[in-house]
């Protein structure tokens, strides 16, 4: 092998600038929304010279933060914004919490001082990383050029699977200036990240069991319907057994307003009949809901005469608020469509199937 093989074989030398905005276009990024500063100065540069992501320069990070959740409520893919380090980097704090909140995947990626200097109080110096701990799935902070492919792309995989959630990516200015070599993963070790999507048989044998027995069943929807893409399921769930469908704000647009089975919104915005039904049901079907209190008000007050079928793709949601007398944990569609084949096969082996006219009617 001659020397001129072995350099062309030889990895090419990037800056960590110049990792990170391949890596974002590796994880098939086309806009970012941010503000340039100080620590994440040096990402701009190869950003500007990408063929295929535009940046769209906002007029404050908390506005880039809430136009990637827009973007990632919209595109169902993730939102990503941009900040620099210190009050940049704080001011995407709020968008982060109401993405948390609405389990809205976005990655933030912000600047940090050099690793130096991190823990000095140095001039825009924030732990940004320990600040937002609370509020985001997970979070980085990378101090190695080498690491930057392979975080990206476990903050995409992270935000986007599961419950979807932000992630934040805190990377220090020397980490974006010093060489290293670009290497996108071809896998990913996250041996303790394994979300739940396929829900347990006895689970949902259960739950058929008690929507046949019910008298005044309800489907409670939120917006975990609309994270799974399972308006379809619903629709023809809530066909098949014919039970007044209760939709959340998250959940608005999973099932058509216009539907005769639909009663509106639960709460305390919501109508009458959805109120109603909620707190005069014998059984509470919740798909997707985390049981808010701008929904049941006073907890020990709500639904009192109700069972619960709690499913939800996020073990810590169910029985958090209301406890659960069937929890399945698992991903909407995955549920619903289990449960459509095993109200099926309920009724056609045993003959049970509920009879909800006079609820209805009701």
């Amino acid at each position: 092998m001659t020397v001129t093989d072995q350099l062309d074989q030889q990895p090419e030398q990037v800056t960590g600038a110049q990792s990170l905005v391949r890596s974002l276009e590796q994880a098939g990024v086309e806009v970012i929304f941010g503000i340039p500063g100080g620590a994440i100065l040096p990402a701009y540069d190869p950003l500007f010279d990408s063929e295929t992501i535009r940046h769209i320069l906002v007029r404050h990070e908390q506005g880039a933060g809430h136009a990637a959740q827009g973007y990632a409520m919209v595109t169902g893919r993730v939102g990503v914004c941009m900040a620099t380090s210190g009050p940049g980097a704080t001011n995407l704090v709020t968008a982060l919490a109401d993405a948390h909140m609405d389990s809205v995947p976005i990655v933030a990626i912000t600047g940090q001082v050099p690793s130096g200097s991190i823990g000095t109080d140095a001039f825009q110096e924030a732990d940004i990383r320990g600040i937002t701990m609370p509020i985001t799935k997970h979070s980085y902070l990378v101090t190695d050029p080498d690491e930057i492919p392979r975080t990206i792309a476990e903050a995409f995989h992270i935000a986007l699977t599961g419950r979807p959630g932000p992630v934040l990516v805190d990377i220090s200015k020397d980490a974006l200036q010093n060489p290293t070599t670009f290497s996108w993963p071809s896998e990913l070790a996250l041996p303790g990240y394994r979300p739940t999507t396929r829900p347990h048989g006895k689970q949902v044998r259960e739950a058929a069991r008690l929507i046949a027995e019910a008298k005044r069943p309800v489907l409670y929807v939120g917006g975990g319907v609309v994270k799974a893409n399972a308006s379809a399921e619903l629709a023809m769930l809530a066909e098949l057994t014919q039970i007044p469908v209760i939709t959340t704000l998250m959940a608005r647009g999973a099932f058509p307003d216009s539907h005769e089975l639909h009663l509106g919104m639960p709460g305390m915005h919501g109508p009458v009949a959805a109120v109603a039904g909620l707190q005069k049901s014998d059984l509470l079907i919740s798909l997707g809901a985390r049981f808010d209190d701008r929904v049941t008000g006073q907890l020990s007050s709500f639904a009192p005469g109700a069972k619960v079928i709690h499913a939800d793709i996020d073990p810590a949601e169910i029985s958090k608020n209301r406890v659960a007398d069937v929890p399945i944990v698992g991903d909407c569609r995955e549920v619903i469509s289990d449960l459509i084949v095993m109200l099926r096969k309920q009724e056609e082996e045993d003959g049970l199937a509920g009879d909800y006219t006079a609820w209805r009617e009701q």
